[in-house]
């Protein structure tokens, strides 16, 4: 038998599962008809993103600490991911021939930066198990849509595994992280701590917000 806190982790995910017209560019990438530009405009944001998740992740650890050690590891398990995916993420832009002058002028898009903004608003008002359920019903859809990409990637426009590794590093599952939610998870459950109709609401606005940013990517030439 399964322990709630598994039982609860599953529905979750399987409930808050997006709809796959949700993201229109994965599909474009995945056929190699998206465009170079528009992958260039995805490592950009990500140079946003990825540093700006990582700190809200280590506020929530540090913010966990006393009252839920087991959600603090958690998030430090997912910041110190942040931070391996940022090393990552230079050799894609490259491969987009992103250079230091293009990343300084960028202006990020408010779609694309929507889900970080978000995430910082978790990381400052949510209860840390409420938000370990709603980031990991989250990251199953968020992992479905790199492993897509890496493969075309590589299949569509010819990049290197180096290039890929960014997308690789999100699309293998990760045992550790995984078991990590379940004890956090199970923790606030069996201390009265976690909310499941909030923790619903905050996984919901994760992936509508997670949508936003691919169809703000989407209309790029």
């Amino acid at each position: 038998m399964t322990h709630p806190a598994r039982d609860l982790l599953q529905t979750t995910t399987a409930d808050l599962a997006p709809d796959p017209r949700s993201n229109p560019l994965v599909p474009r990438i995945a056929d190699g008809t998206a465009s170079r530009s528009t992958l260039a405009a995805l490592a950009l944001e990500q140079s946003w993103v990825i540093p700006a998740d990582r700190r809200a992740f280590e506020y929530l650890a540090e913010r966990s600490l006393v009252r839920d050690p087991e959600a603090a590891a958690f998030f430090r398990t997912l910041a110190e991911g942040e931070a391996l995916a940022e090393e990552r993420l230079s050799s894609f832009a490259q491969a987009c021939g992103v250079d230091e002058a293009r990343t300084a002028a960028h202006e990020p898009l408010p779609g694309c930066q929507a889900y970080p903004a978000y995430v910082a608003w978790l990381a400052l008002n949510a209860a840390p198990a409420d938000v370990v359920l709603a980031l990991t019903a989250n990251f199953s859809a968020w992992g479905g849509y790199c492993a897509t990409i890496a493969q075309a990637l590589r299949a569509r426009y010819g990049f290197t595994d180096e290039a890929c590794g960014f997308f690789d590093f999100f699309a293998e599952p990760s045992p550790e992280l995984q078991s990590r939610a379940t004890a956090a998870v199970r923790a606030g459950l069996d201390a009265g701590r976690l909310d499941e109709r909030c923790a619903h609401r905050y996984g919901r606005l994760l992936q509508t917000y997670e949508a936003m940013f691919w169809n703000a990517l989407a209309p790029a030439p």
